[in-house]
């Protein structure tokens, strides 16, 4: 008597999914070492124009969970297509931008486009792997922007100093372009039919849950701090160091290669040691790595100042996105099962929302300060971050693997 044959599955679909959030996750970072070439050529300082980070990311965390919950209703295939292709005509709107404002609102539109792909391709990754390989589809999706973060970041930034920062939004626009095509003749019809999308009412509630609220206002701090001197990293390092144009996107290279590396060994030892012996040590290394950058430029003269940058770049990279897994592990087991797409959701939002915050921040400290003390005012949000982590655990928020700690009744 023969066995069903068990349907074929293609992974096929789960690599367009990533080619988007690669482009999302390439346009979302690279723009920190084009600041330099962008304020010159639109005749603005290097603090206004960080301001265009600080609005994309801001518009990113307001308006993802909103027009997620809003568009609820819609097929996930059809949404996550026009997502795309809004994503490929707001590039266009940047690359043609004639001057600071016109670029200032293809940033948002970009932002509105970005924060309604990125968690549909996430839910939809799901029902086109089935149950049984939803954490490899969703490494998957997620992988598109870690490799931006590896990769596609320097790349943009050479092409950026080679053919100016117009050329990298052409770019990007080429690649949302691509995922639109492999969205449109590589997902079925029909997938995702009946999706369940929680309403904005439910991610309020989630959202205010102190446990859960306490340990997104961490996940934002600790973005905060990597912003505060990732905006101006290309400004840090070439007045920190002896490095100028080309070579510091060879900076953000290896930046990005250790935080690829950083998520990988996270997400090891997540799965060994539990969450928060995850999240701590993480923290711990991005303060010191964030000091050993501003005491560099403090402390040493260009010419010796290069090597101790490099090793603090590399461990920003390693530890600060370390902690991502961590945090999402953790977050899991405080929600469960039923809540983990909206807190995740969530996560990302105060992600954004710490991004626009640090950037802020970081203009702020430009504007009064100078740009070697960005790595101390970075230390301090994750010294913050850490602090609320361990008053966490104090409370008994989290046990060791991440899941909430059991009461005892009398």
């Amino acid at each position: 008597m023969s066995t069903p044959a068990t349907p074929h599955f293609s992974y096929a679909p789960l690599f367009w999914l990533a080619l988007g959030t690669f482009a999302v996750g390439t346009e979302s970072f690279m723009i920190s070492g084009l600041l330099p070439g962008m304020a010159a050529d639109l005749h603005v300082s290097i603090v206004a124009t960080g301001q265009l980070v600080t609005v994309f990311a801001l518009a990113y965390a307001l308006s993802s969970p909103v027009l997620t919950a809003l568009s609820g209703g819609v097929n996930r295939r059809s949404l996550l297509i026009g997502a795309m292709v809004a994503f490929a005509a707001a590039n266009l709107v940047a690359w043609s931008a004639q001057n600071y404002w016109e670029l200032m609102a293809a940033r948002i539109l970009l932002a509105a486009a970005a924060g309604l792909y990125v968690p549909g391709a996430n839910a939809l990754a799901g029902v086109v792997a089935g149950p049984e390989r939803r954490g490899t589809a969703l490494a998957i999706v997620n992988g598109g922007i870690t490799i931006a973060v590896a990769f596609g970041v320097p790349l943009g930034a050479l092409v950026g100093d080679r053919l100016g920062w117009r050329m990298t939004f052409a770019g990007v626009a080429l690649l949302a372009t691509l995922a639109t095509a492999g969205l449109a003749f590589g997902l079925p019809r029909g997938i995702g039919q009946g999706l369940p999308t929680a309403t904005l009412r439910e991610r309020i509630a989630t959202a205010r849950r102190p446990v859960i609220l306490t340990t997104l206002l961490v996940t934002t701090l600790w973005a905060m701090g990597a912003y505060t001197i990732y905006t101006y990293l290309a400004l840090f390092v070439a007045a920190a160091t002896p490095l100028h144009g080309a070579q510091i996107g060879y900076v953000l290279l290896t930046w990005g290669v250790a935080a690829a590396v950083g998520v990988f060994i996270g997400g090891k030892a997540v799965d060994r040691y539990g969450a928060r012996s995850v999240i701590i040590p993480a923290l711990a290394a991005s303060i010191a790595a964030f000091a050993l950058l501003s005491a560099s430029a403090h402390l040493l003269p260009k010419s010796l100042a290069l090597v101790p940058v490099l090793v603090g770049v590399v461990a920003w990279g390693v530890a600060h996105w370390s902690f991502y897994p961590g945090q999402q592990a953790g977050l899991i087991g405080v929600a469960g099962l039923k809540g983990t797409p909206i807190v995740l959701s969530l996560n990302a939002s105060f992600m954004y929302l710490g991004f626009s915050l640090g950037a802020a921040l970081g203009s702020l400290t430009l504007s009064y300060s100078t740009v070697a003390d960005l790595g101390w005012v970075a230390a301090v949000c994750e010294a913050a971050a850490l602090t609320l982590t361990i008053v966490l655990g104090w409370r008994g928020a989290f046990t060791a693997d991440g899941a909430r700690a059991p009461t005892t009744s009398r």
